[in-house]
C-alpha cells in the first residue's frame, strides 16, 4: 500500500473504511453544498488524496422515504469515495477505498464531527 507507515503494508493494495453514521445533522446531510465541502475538505486535508474531477451528488430514490435522499461519488486518483445519506433515517452510509494509507481513526472522527453523527460504526478491510 503507498505510504503505509507499516513495512508489512507495503505489498498490500490499499484499505477500504466503512463507516455507518447514525443520528446526523439533518440540515447538512441534506445539503448538496455541505456535502461537496466536505469531501473537498476531507480528500485535502484529512485522507491526502487528489480529488479526480468534481463529485457527483444527485438526489434520488425519492420512490420510498428509505431511500431518498443524496448520494455522493468521489474519484480520487488512488480509488474512491461513496457515500448515501438517509434523511429519513438521518444516518449515512459511506465508504473511503484507497490504494494509498490514511489514517482511520482520524478519518472516522472528522466524518463524526462534520455530520455531527451521534454514533458512528466503523470496520477497516485491508485489501491484500
Amino acid at each position: 500500500m503507498l505510504h503505509s507507515p507499516d513495512p508489512k503494508d507495503k505489498e498490500s493494495y490499499g484499505q477500504e473504511l466503512i463507516l455507518n453514521m447514525y443520528g446526523c445533522n439533518l440540515k447538512t446531510i441534506s445539503s448538496r453544498t455541505k456535502i461537496r465541502n466536505f469531501v473537498i475538505d476531507l480528500c485535502d486535508n484529512v485522507i491526502h488524496m487528489k480529488r479526480y474531477g468534481r463529485a457527483f451528488i444527485p438526489h434520488f430514490g425519492h420512490e420510498n422515504p428509505m431511500t431518498s435522499g443524496y448520494s455522493l461519488v468521489q474519484l480520487i486518483e488512488t480509488s474512491s469515495i461513496t457515500a448515501h445519506f438517509s434523511e429519513y433515517k438521518r444516518s449515512i452510509y459511506m465508504n473511503i477505498f484507497s490504494c494509498a494509507w490514511f489514517d482511520k481513526k482520524e478519518t472516522a472522527a472528522f466524518c463524526k464531527k462534520y455530520f455531527g453523527a451521534k454514533t458512528v460504526k466503523a470496520k477497516l478491510i485491508k485489501r491484500p
